[in-house]
């Protein structure tokens, strides 16, 4: 019984039956919403979302955030889908795009430690960069005419399941794993928690910080991949505005936007939540239009209770210092 209490306790478990909740209301007012396909649907729609917010959990635990994901997941497939159009290889679209992914976050992780940037300034600046050198790249036009082979990958199913699916499911428990885990995994949420305490144990803080933003870009060019496979052409807006979905994904997740608390399932999920609303809205019958509103008011609510969720933390930790020092105090005297 109390290992039932102490996992209700969890965001993680708070925003799965949030998902729960979701998907019964809404199917309430539409059974189609609830129907198998439809979940499979939402399931394969979210797998983009996924990869995004599993780098972004490694950006945000260190305390820190990436604003460029959007634009990086634009280049990265715009690169990649010429490569295919004009005959190149599978192979060389992935490394390229994997490439292009991680230079960029290495700019953004030196940005940050090494020029002392805001990361928010850092970012933000770098997306205006990449979506114009996205621009420039494709003559402001859309790549089209992908290779068949290129687009199944996203339709391959193993026993009715899609095969992204299965290997981003399998992806995220590892890297689950790797971050709750191992010594290293738990550095980024060591520093983003106390980040002064880090430097003092000995915790290379300035090199774990440009490996979030290298893994952040990375997942963004993935992002980027599976876009193109699943859509099929890439428009020079590909990507546009899906940071903020990203974020509010996260921190809906349980991920903290002041760093050192979260985890890339409570984030993964959080993913499946704000890609299941805009299924929802749809069999709803909710006007398109309504879906930035209701994005941004998701956000601005997710960010107010994240805010007060760590003031009370702080409190709490607070009270808690200043009992034992009373007590010690007493003690003394």
């Amino acid at each position: 019984m109390s290992k039932v209490k102490s996992m209700t306790k969890h965001r993680e478990f708070r925003t799965l039956v949030f998902l729960v909740l979701l998907f019964v209301i809404v199917g309430l007012v539409n059974s189609d919403f609830i129907s198998s396909g439809n979940i499979h649907n939402a399931a394969k729609n979210s797998l983009l979302y996924i990869v995004l917010a599993v780098g972004m959990t490694f950006v945000l635990l260190t305390g820190e955030i990436d604003i460029s994901i959007g634009a990086v997941l634009g280049l990265s497939a715009s690169v990649s889908g010429v490569i295919l159009r004009d005959g190149g290889s599978i192979f060389l679209a992935v490394i390229i795009a994997i490439t292009i992914g991680a230079v960029i976050g290495l700019i953004n992780g030196l940005g940050v430690t090494k020029l002392k940037i805001s990361s928010f300034i850092m970012t933000l600046g770098m997306l205006e960069i990449v979506r114009v050198t996205q621009v420039i790249f494709t003559n402001g036009k859309w790549v089209e005419n992908l290779p068949d082979n290129f687009k199944h990958i996203s339709q391959m199913n193993v026993f009715g399941i899609n095969i992204l699916t299965i290997i981003i499911i399998l992806a995220v428990i590892l890297v689950h794993f790797y971050l709750s885990n191992s010594k290293k995994g738990r550095y980024f949420a060591a520093i983003g928690d106390n980040e002064d305490g880090a430097v003092l144990i000995g915790i290379p803080v300035d090199r774990y910080k440009v490996i979030a933003f290298v893994i952040s870009g990375v997942s963004a060019s993935i992002a980027g991949l599976i876009f193109a496979s699943q859509i099929g052409f890439i428009s020079t807006t590909a990507g546009l505005g899906v940071e903020m979905i990203v974020i509010a994904a996260a921190v809906l997740g349980g991920v903290s936007l002041s760093g050192g608390i979260g985890s890339v399932i409570g984030a993964s999920i959080g993913a499946i939540i704000m890609s299941s609303i805009n299924s929802a809205l749809v069999f709803l019958k909710v006007p398109a239009f309504w879906n930035s509103a209701i994005s941004g008011s998701l956000l601005i609510i997710i960010v107010v209770t994240d805010v007060l969720i760590a003031r009370r933390a702080n409190n709490r930790t607070r009270k808690v210092r200043l009992n034992a020092r009373i007590l010690n105090y007493k003690e003394e005297v």
